[in-house]
């Protein structure tokens, strides 16, 4: 079992304790995308002020009119942030002009190595239009329960350590309501054609 697929089914158990079962099962995502309630749906999200890596103050109403793609990682991460955020990248120029109307968002798991400066230089590796985010430990925890995402640090082994957690892309709508999630290993081009179809289906 690899790495990727554990951490996976770590995020389906924790979603289990948190929510309901219909939300964890959103963790181990098929490849057709699960149709949403609205009762689901209003479970995952909410309100939070974060820190960008130049310096703004970033919150929920930061981006308001604009559809929200984010992603939970850390820069410390081996395999499955590098892969998310380089297909992330690779969905937005498919898009073309349709990308505009996206905005991609990487919040930090691990606020305590992810400074702003650290995100800065962590992004240059990837597409410019991806906006990273980093707080306190305690906005960083209020932002993680809001979302439901599991993580898991394992601090124990010292200041290189690693940080077990959920590999998904949350896709919110332009007021700020979550729409669905997306596999973290999704290729570009198939989540090109994901978020196409989850906006032209919303309009």
């Amino acid at each position: 079992m690899t790495r990727n697929i554990r951490i996976l089914l770590a995020g389906a158990i924790s979603l289990m304790v948190i929510a309901t079962a219909g939300l964890a099962a959103l963790m181990l995502i098929p490849a057709s995308v699960p149709k949403i309630t609205s009762s689901l749906a209003s479970a995952i999200g909410g309100p939070f002020e974060l820190t960008a890596a130049d310096g703004r103050t970033v919150t929920d109403q930061t981006f308001r009119g604009k559809w929200l793609l984010i992603y939970f990682g850390y820069t410390s991460c081996p395999d499955a942030c590098p892969t998310a955020l380089n297909n992330m990248g690779v969905a937005l120029g498919l898009l073309g002009p349709e990308a505009a109307t996206l905005q991609p968002i990487f919040i930090t798991v691990d606020p305590k190595r992810d400074t702003r400066e650290v995100l800065a230089e962590y992004l240059k590796s990837f597409d410019p239009r991806i906006v990273a985010l980093t707080g306190t430990a305690e906005q960083i925890a209020a932002v993680v329960k809001e979302y439901h995402v599991y993580v898991s640090a394992h601090e124990e082994s010292g200041d290189d350590y690693l940080v077990d957690h959920s590999s998904i892309y949350y896709l919110l709508n332009p007021d700020g309501k979550f729409v669905n999630v997306l596999p973290g290993d999704l290729p570009g081009d198939d989540m090109a054609r994901r978020l196409r179809d989850l906006i032209r289906h919303a309009v």
